[in-house]
């Protein structure tokens, strides 16, 4: 499914180089000049993501090691133009990662190693600040807060680490801050971003037992990731 998504990728990539040859030249033609002169307009977007824990200890020690994956992301995009520069933006995705958590003092890997699969349904709400229009570009700023969903958080298992399964709360709360820019092309206008979010709120589930070696000694799990969305309008 990711070499699909990849693929899905590159061939978007190729299409908008071949529609924006114009758009660095010296005197571009301007595309979709009444464009964001619209109150509401939609689009959707493809991406990656990179997703982090950020671990706060009860006692210093040895740290748990987070192997992170590159995912992917799919989602939609609602565009509502507050004034000239400043827009509102509702951005609900689907966003696929795995991490590895990796614990000390352990000599099976079995017991040392805990996969965290999530499939995350993500809704953010954004205020975008939008620089004045140059030709077919305009850069942006994007920032504001969203709530998160984890499909695979195994939050109702009464299992815990003690039979393999690593447990997190199902909803969590973040801030978001990022970049991007708007390219004006013929047809469509395609915006690369790149943005960072992070936890507001401690998602782990401790295990029964209070001195666990997996939880005990953990005194938040906040998440941390990038993201790197290309939206079509």
């Amino acid at each position: 499914m990711k070499k699909i998504f990849y693929y899905f990728i590159f061939f978007f990539t190729i299409q908008v180089t071949a529609q924006s040859k114009g758009i660095f030249s010296k005197d571009p033609i301007i595309n979709l000049e009444n464009f964001d002169k619209q109150r509401v307009y939609f689009g959707y977007y493809l991406g990656f993501n990179s997703y982090d824990f950020k671990i706060d200890y009860i006692e210093p020690g040895k740290d748990i090691l987070v192997n992170k994956t590159t995912g992917f992301n799919v989602g939609v995009v609602a565009d509502i133009k507050l004034q000239e520069y400043i827009n509102l933006r509702f951005e609900p995705g689907l966003y696929y990662t795995e991490r590895d958590l990796v614990f000390s003092g352990f000599t099976k890997k079995l017991d040392a190693e805990r996969p965290v699969k999530s499939t995350y349904i993500h809704f953010p709400l954004l205020l975008k600040f939008s620089s004045k229009r140059i030709g077919n570009i305009r850069p942006y700023l994007l920032g504001g807060f969203s709530a998160t969903l984890n499909l695979g958080s195994n939050s109702k298992a009464i299992d815990d680490n003690l039979q393999q399964r690593f447990r997190v709360k199902p909803w969590t709360r973040n801030y978001e801050l990022g970049f991007g820019i708007d390219l004006y092309t013929e047809y469509f206008k395609f915006s690369p971003s790149i943005r960072g979010v992070f936890g507001l709120s401690d998602e782990l589930i401790r295990d029964n037992d209070p001195n666990s070696p997996w939880t005990g000694n953990i005194d938040a799990l906040k998440t941390r990731a990038i993201f790197i969305n290309f939206t079509f309008h």
